[in-house]
């Protein structure tokens, strides 16, 4: 029967009842709304009160114009850059996916005529002619001919499924299962046979859509932005509580000496001077350089990761994979090669061979004409063109044997491609002057029927004991391997007794390099959990081999299994899920939601448009470079080589970067710190101004941005990876970081005041006024902060450990010291200082240095505990 398909009328009123099939897509935002969202981080928030407070400054005739100008520019930095990036990335990514949606076409039967037409103009009702090549535009259902449709895009695995016509009426089948038999989906591909599908579902309601419409839901933040968030908080109660005890101690000195103020016009004098240095500690309690250092981190480790087949996509997917405590990752191409391989073959007599250069040439010749010329896929300039998954794995084992050549001279005749009844295919060829058929199928099969095999030194030899054979092929099943045989015998006919050149293992196989990146993820107390569309079996056998099942407790569930069992239940077996088979979309979410809410950093891997939702969902998302748009629009992180041991390389990135923000947190919280304590106990000790105002700014603009700049460039160390992750919820600042800060802190302004107000140590510079003392106390708060850098960089005994691995920082640090060389020198009345001799300089460098070896103490003391 000739098929019709709809009428223009038809299509019309299928179109208004059942909509189109255009994907909804939500606009991205544009870059102004990317860069005022970014003025709500709490750190950038703290930056624009620290703003406006300088603006007031200044117009009060209290501040420099440069001032408020260094605050801005730290704002326009950290926000700016972060916002123009990622908008960047988003245009690129969009303008990408607009040119693949162009070039989309199906072929439709409207009114008795075979049409092409744009894919958003199919509808419900359709019927779509599909051939090998073709993207299936919307999901419905076969009726006409057979299929061999490639899913990976929606499942991941690599195994063609059927399609063929429902039998009848009466005959179910779940469309949510994607290896049903009947319904095809949209993005999926045929690769083989020809057929008529009528359309069911288009646009939003198709998988597809469902899926690529879930993707562009809201995530939740990051660990580090909810830690910085905690930080920002704590930094201003800190700030304002500094600034109301510098006010407080101003005047209650005053009181105490009994030098009270004159008049009135002193009094506000007097209390617009406490009131200034306290905002200036205001100002420097928030360290500026925060914002920008993330930017300059992100910035610089994208460039070093993009080296390694890593590229970053979204700005806060870099940190987060740092703090990753479990990782649900895709088996096929991630876990495995993604590819069908031939692992190995074996005589009738099981000995194996993996080479064909290592067996007899007789024998070698039976291997390439039974499964080179049997084959229906074709070599071509070293690639394969054509057959299914299995011929091809076939295929490209011979052209690694550098045998293609032998294929090509052979000639070939009777070729009868593989028969689902017989369950195998078969080729004559001409071959020493006899005609010989070679048979390639179901080993079941083909041993049954076979009465001699060859054997290791190619002598052909009956074949009476077969179990050996059947344990060998039971044991590589259990290995979850797809097995082969071939026979041949004289002849043109493919029926009657044969004999056995060879049993074929074949398999997606373990990447190395994925097994040991999992041992050294595992090692950093990430779970690691392979989530797969394949069977139990073969997902165990894999996982097993991957170094995923180790532990008698470690658990391996089916998709069934899992919705049997409550959310509850499944937070508690979550802590020992290592593999989940048969997984749907749904699976996958399910997993990330739970993972969440038991407060875990969730990452998940994925290439399908059925890993999509997850992607997105997840705390970060690590698209496959190889997989759909869909997948990598969804994902923060693009691994180009789809290897789990690039993801080892994100996740160590990511934790250096956290170290880094670490690091320089130890080094402005402890100038800051130390400038609130100066600044405030100096009042009590009769000196009302230790620090001037340009003099602490100048402390620290020149601090934050130079410093960001030192620790954005720590190299990363594979030591990194022994720690355990971070909990979501624990502080940036942890105690030992605290005890360090306070310590070093405690010295410095010990040091300082000690110039000004304990003899010993005055007297050192001799008979000189308190403007010089001052002058030395600026130089060696400068100095000090600098040496603490040092200790700031490592937890190590060894401050100087793989120092030159960061030549950044002995610029930035040699910067410094210059820096405050030149204030000191030439700052005259601007800064308040007067040129120091040499004699000077060299005590306050010595007493600068002695915080180095003080907390060298701290750590021998604390290494200990």
């Amino acid at each position: 029967m000739k098929l019709q398909g709809l009428s223009s009328k038809q299509v019309e009123e299928s179109r208004k009842q059942h909509g189109s099939n255009e994907l909804t897509q939500i606009p991205a935002d544009p870059l102004w709304k990317k860069i005022l969202e970014g003025f709500k981080d709490p750190m950038i928030m703290i930056l624009l009160v620290a703003l406006v407070v300088q603006i007031g400054l200044f117009l009060l005739g209290q501040a420099e114009w440069f001032e408020p100008v260094g605050i801005l520019i730290a704002i326009v930095i950290a926000n700016g850059v972060a916002s123009i990036s990622e908008n960047k990335q988003e245009n690129k990514a969009s303008a990408l996916k607009e040119e693949e949606e162009a070039k989309e076409i199906a072929k439709v039967i409207r009114d008795g005529k075979l049409l092409e037409i744009h894919v958003s103009e199919v509808v419900v009702g359709d019927l779509v002619y599909l051939q090998a090549g073709d993207k299936i535009p919307a999901d419905g259902v076969v009726v006409e001919g057979a299929l061999k449709v490639d899913q990976a895009a929606l499942n991941g695995e690599t195994e063609e499924a059927t399609k063929i016509p429902c039998p009848d009426e009466k005959t179910s089948y779940d469309v949510k299962d994607l290896l049903n038999k009947h319904y095809a989906y949209r993005g999926t591909v045929v690769c083989g046979g020809e057929g008529y599908m009528e359309i069911k579902v288009v646009g939003d309601k198709t998988l597809f859509g469902e899926l690529a419409l879930e993707v562009q839901e809201e995530t939740r933040q990051t660990p580090l932005q909810v830690k910085l968030g905690v930080l920002a908080q704590q930094i201003s109660k800190f700030g304002y509580m500094g600034a109301i005890a510098i006010v407080v101690g101003i005047l209650l000195k005053t009181f105490v000496t009994g030098a009270l103020p004159s008049g009135i016009y002193e009094w506000i004098r007097l209390l617009l001077d406490a009131i200034t240095v306290a905002i200036t500690v205001i100002v420097c309690a928030v360290p500026e350089g925060l914002p920008m250092l993330t930017s300059i981190l992100l910035s610089f480790q994208s460039l070093r990761m993009a080296k390694d087949n890593v590229l970053v996509r979204k700005i806060n997917g870099l940190e987060t994979a740092g703090s990753l405590s479990i990782l649900f990752s895709d088996k096929t191409g991630t876990i495995t090669e993604g590819r069908l391989s031939v692992v190995e073959l074996v005589t009738g007599n099981v000995v194996p061979f993996k080479e064909l250069s290592k067996m007899p040439s007789n024998l070698a010749g039976d291997v390439i004409i039974g499964t080179g010329i049997n084959n229906s896929a074709v070599a071509s300039n070293g690639s394969i063109i054509g057959g299914n998954s299995t011929d091809r794995a076939l295929m490209a084992y011979l052209i690694d044997s550098k045998v293609v050549n032998s294929i090509a001279k052979e000639e070939a005749r009777n070729f009868n491609a593989f028969d689902s009844a017989k369950k195998f295919s078969s080729v004559t060829v001409q071959r020493d002057g006899k005609s010989m058929t070679y048979i390639k199928g179901a080993p079941e099969r083909i041993i049954e029927r076979c009465t001699h095999y060859i054997d290791e030194n190619g002598e052909t030899k009956e074949l009476v004991e077969k179990n050996y054979l059947i344990a060998h092929m039971d044991a590589q099943a259990g290995r979850s391997m797809r097995l082969l045989a071939v026979a041949k015998r004289e002849g043109e006919s493919d029926e009657g007794d044969l004999t056995l050149v060879c049993v074929i293992s074949i398999r997606d196989n373990v990447r190395k390099e994925a097994a040991d990146a999992i041992h050294e993820v595992q090692n950093a107390g990430i779970q690691v959990v392979m989530v797969t569309g394949d069977r139990k079996e073969t997902a165990v056998a894999i996982a097993k081999e991957a170094g995923l099942l180790v532990n008698p407790d470690d658990v391996a569930l089916t998709s069934a299994e899992m919705a049997e069992k409550s959310d509850e239940e499944m937070k508690k077996i979550l802590p020992h899920l290592r593999v989940v088979a048969r997984a749907l979309p749904t699976d996958k979410s399910r997993l990330v939601r739970l993972a969440q809410e038991l407060e875990e950093v969730v990452g998940m891997t994925g290439d399908g448009v059925n890993d999509s939702p997850a992607l997105k969902k997840a705390d970060v998302g690590f698209a496959m470079g190889s997989g759909t748009e869909v997948a990598k629009e969804a994902g923060d992180i693009t691994i180009l080589d789809d290897n789990f041991s690039s993801i080892e390389k994100a996740i160590l990135y990511g934790r250096t970067m956290f170290k880094s923000i670490r690091k320089f947190l130890i080094f402005q919280l402890t100038v800051n710190v130390a400038a609130v304590l100066t600044c405030f106990i100096g009042p009590l000790l009769g000196e009302n101004v230790i620090l001037t105002v340009i003099q602490l700014l100048l402390i620290n603009l020149a601090m934050d941005t130079l410093a960001a700049i030192a620790f954005g460039s720590e190299p990363a160390l594979k030591e990194y990876m022994k720690d355990k992750p971070v909990p979501r919820n624990e502080s940036i600042v942890t105690k030992e970081m605290l005890t360090e800060v306070i310590i070093s802190a405690l010295y410095i302004t010990f040091i300082c005041l000690s110039i000004l107000f304990f003899a010993p140590i005055r007297n050192l510079f001799g008979d000189v006024d308190v403007t010089y003392l001052k002058s030395a106390l600026f130089a060696t708060f400068m100095m000090a902060i600098t040496f603490n850098g040092f200790n700031a960089r490592t937890a190590h005994i060894n401050p100087f450990e793989n120092l030159m691995r960061n030549k950044n920082f002995l610029l930035v640090m040699l910067s410094i010291f210059v820096m405050q060389f030149v204030f000191v020198t030439f700052g005259g009345e601007v800064l308040s200082v007067e040129s120091l001799s040499l004699k000077s300089w060299l005590i306050c460098l010595i007493l600068a240095f002695m915080v180095i070896p003080i907390d060298v103490v701290r750590k021998l003391l604390t290494a200990h505990k």
